[in-house]
């Protein structure tokens, strides 16, 4: 496949080293403060820009008929305009708060668990996550949609940027920032008698560049809005 990277910082990079020894070229690359730039000769695009650039990167995807793969986070306040200018122009879109493959398994068992512990009040629910510090958005948005899993299975009514302490129906979210982590995300379940805590800890970025390279080539030739799940089969 011909690719074009949107946004060519760390992430960008590695997904094109990826990419590259999957096979495809990359036949663009767009840094974050070009928004002129021809997508006439490429097959899919995969948007790992900035929340400010992130919704006229997959605008220009949809008006040029180009596929596009998003991991831009901060952003998600315009999804369902993006969504519906998809199925407007007949386009193809995948968002996701994170490709890599074991994240989105990490999210199901989150869903699964957040079903099972829910009939027993005597537990509350806490999370942490941790990111690099060239991170922009806090908490992650891996964290907001493992909180979401959580709140559809239980009854949780919201998550909040918080100190880590579990109070009432808000699930609170924990984001820390240090030198150098790809990302660490811990879902934890605790009583007066014991803890129980699920835990992602990502080695570096390749599973995500992995992920999106997957997602890039599931979906060309496709119309319309997936996600991770349809790529997995999930």
């Amino acid at each position: 496949m011909k690719i074009a990277l949107l946004g060519y910082g760390k992430m960008g990079k590695t997904i094109e080293k990826i990419a590259t020894e999957r096979g495809h070229t990359i036949i663009l690359k767009v840094d974050k403060d070009d928004n002129d730039y021809d997508l006439s000769e490429v097959d899919v695009a995969i948007d790992f820009s900035i929340p400010s650039a992130a919704v006229q990167n997959i605008t220009n995807c949809f008006n040029t008929n180009t596929p596009v793969i998003s991991g831009t986070t901060g952003w998600l306040d315009q999804y369902e305009n993006m969504v519906a200018l998809c199925n407007e122009k007949k386009g193809a879109f995948i968002y996701a708060s994170n490709y890599s493959l074991g994240v989105n398994l990490f999210f199901e068992l989150n869903k699964k668990l957040a079903k099972m512990m829910n009939p027993l009040d005597t537990y509350g629910i806490t999370m942490e996550e941790i990111h690099h510090t060239q991170k922009l958005d806090a908490p992650s948005g891996t964290a907001i949609t493992l909180a979401e899993g959580i709140i559809e299975n239980s009854n949780k009514s919201a998550w909040e940027l918080d100190n880590g302490n579990a109070n009432g129906n808000t699930i609170p979210i924990t984001a820390k920032r240090i030198e150098n982590v790809p990302g660490t995300h811990t879902v934890s379940y605790t009583s007066e008698v014991d803890d129980i805590e699920i835990k992602h800890t990502a080695h570096n970025r390749n599973g995500f560049a992995l992920g999106a390279v997957v997602a890039a080539e599931w979906i060309k030739d496709k119309t319309g809005v997936f996600n991770m799940k349809d790529v997995l089969g999930l």
